[in-house]
């Protein structure tokens, strides 16, 4: 599932995200979501959460817990 509809995301969430500074290569991080930053319902490039290490990026990809 990608990352640009906001009620998909929720806290606790494993998501791979592509930080400010991995925007030209496309690099993605792993992490868990612990807040959502976008206000707006959907967003073209990804909803921008904080992850739980306090890392800020755009969802790219909402990942199974066993993924």
């Amino acid at each position: 599932m990608d990352g640009r509809t906001r009620k998909d995301i929720h806290p606790g969430q494993l998501v791979d995200i592509v930080l400010k500074q991995d925007q030209p290569t496309g690099r993605l991080t792993r992490g868990t979501v612990a807040a959502l930053l976008t206000k707006s319902p959907t967003h073209p490039h990804g909803i921008k959460v904080r992850l739980t290490d306090g890392r800020v990026g755009r969802v790219k990809a909402i990942l199974e817990q066993g993924d």
